[in-house]
């Protein structure tokens, strides 16, 4: 009797173990875009990367944006960061995906408009534009 009463605990575990690892590393796709809303026709230089992909440097026109897919890697910590730039801003760099930050916040759709003030973050939970970071002087 004891012996069936472990082994069910211990399956017991490991399918709660299994389902908690599958939730959280998930094998859907991740979207990451950037939008360029600057406006007055300024065109956005960007270079994004993690650390395996490169995903070299892109010229975005105003009003459009950039994107790319993903899988989160099975240690939840995935990556991505960017540096970009146009007139006023030479470099800036940022982390565009940081499983950590966003697995929560934006889940499979992560969006990031840039703007003249500094680049806002959409939280896919609330829906709405939350501004993450601003352009040092």
């Amino acid at each position: 009797m004891q012996a069936s009463a472990l082994i069910f605990g211990n399956a017991l575990v490991t399918l709660l173990v299994l389902s908690c690892c599958t939730s959280v590393h998930s094998d859907d796709a991740v979207h990451v875009s950037i939008k360029n809303r600057l406006g007055s026709g300024k065109n956005l230089t960007l270079h994004c990367q993690s650390k395996d992909t490169d995903l070299g440097q892109q010229n975005v026109g105003d009003g459009s944006e950039f994107g790319w897919d993903f899988t989160v890697n099975v240690w939840g910590s995935t990556l991505f960061y960017c540096d970009i730039g146009w007139d006023e801003v030479q470099q800036y760099h940022f982390d565009s995906y940081s499983f950590q930050r966003d697995f929560a916040r934006c889940q499979s759709q992560c969006s990031w408009l840039v703007s003249g003030e500094g680049i806002y973050g959409l939280n896919g939970q609330t829906g709405f534009w939350e501004f993450a970071y601003n352009w040092s002087s």
